[in-house]
């Protein structure tokens, strides 16, 4: 079989518990653990050890029974399954209050991911630089993109700009949309796309914690 048929019978659920592996092991490690077992790896992540055993067995066997888990050594292979083994630059597309949030937020590079453009149609933000990122026209997009090579983006702009902008993204080479706009992106197949819809979440929060406390 090959690897691309092999890859797409993988989960997408077990991709996303592959990132929370990967930050519990880095905390083990800054601990000074070097051998650990699987139940220490997602003892604080409500997710039982053979869920996990399950997960990594799509990538080959990389523990030894009785023995555990190299911490350094499995933090090597997720980072390879993951890509983040090398830096992966991002654009963030519309520079607003979430925007500039995010282009301050530390976490992106504790796992290899860098900023390295913002694009805005505001005047009075283009050619600004904000912790330590230039805010470039939105109308040179494709440019700097291509230039840069980057193949994933974080867009931020009003729900009725959001198609328009995620087509041109596309055009431009990129391949994964981090989507923080209210709306459904239409785009071609082969493009990965993830809603951050937050008004949906706390939706759905508020409907089950109103159940609880009628039961």
């Amino acid at each position: 079989m090959s690897k691309k048929k092999k890859d797409y019978r993988i989960p997408q659920e077990t991709i996303r518990r592959l990132g929370l592996y990967l930050r519990s092991l880095r905390k083990l490690q800054q601990q000074n653990f070097t051998v650990v077992s699987s139940s220490q790896i997602t003892s604080h992540l409500n997710i039982t050890s053979d869920q996990f055993r399950k997960d990594l067995s799509y990538f080959g066997s990389l523990g030894k029974r009785g023995v555990g888990y190299s911490v350094d050594k499995l933090i090597k292979h997720l980072e390879r399954v993951l890509g983040v083994d090398a830096e992966c630059k991002i654009i963030v597309v519309g520079v607003g209050k979430l925007g500039s949030a995010l282009l301050a937020y530390p976490g992106f590079q504790n796992f290899n991911f860098r900023i390295v453009a913002a694009f805005d149609n505001d005047i009075g933000k283009i050619g600004r630089v904000w912790e330590g990122v230039k805010i470039e026209n939105i109308l040179n997009m494709e440019e700097v993109v291509r230039s840069l090579g980057v193949k994933l983006a974080i867009l931020t702009v009003p729900a009725d700009a959001a198609q328009q902008v995620a087509e041109k993204l596309v055009a431009c080479g990129v391949r994964g949309i981090l989507n923080f706009a209210p709306t459904n992106l239409n785009l071609p197949r082969g493009i990965y796309v993830l809603n951050v819809d937050m008004a949906t979440e706390l939706m759905f929060l508020t409907y089950f914690s109103r159940k609880n406390l009628a039961g």
